[in-house]
């Protein structure tokens, strides 16, 4: 055997070598990413509980203790006019009046 043959000899197995290398830190690599990605996945997803309990707390909640509390002043509006009919000044009187205008105003 040459000089030339052993050195082509040991160029190659150095380059197997490096390729194997490079096989073996590109499946690394690609289960790193993977890791990273499901990583990425599970914070977005805490995220996403984060800003739906944000919202419910910001926006849903303060916006259904406004709503009970304009449906209760309804209920007692609703109650007093229905008493109109019971009260004797009902004739001449101007709640019922006021109402019965709005009321014509809002079919036109």
């Amino acid at each position: 055997m040459t000089t030339i043959d052993i050195t082509a000899i040991i160029m190659a197995m150095i380059n197997l070598l490096s390729t194997c290398g490079w096989f073996v830190a590109g499946r690394k690599y690609k289960q790193e990413v993977e890791s990273i990605k499901a990583d990425n996945r599970m914070k977005d997803m805490e995220l996403a509980k984060q800003y739906v309990e944000e919202f419910i707390k910001h926006i849903v909640k303060p916006l259904e203790a406004r709503v009970d509390e304009l449906a209760n002043k309804v209920k007692d509006l609703t109650d007093a006019v229905e008493q109109i009919a019971n009260c004797p000044h009902s004739a001449d009187c101007p709640v019922r009046d006021e109402l019965r205008k709005q009321q014509g105003d809002s079919h036109k």
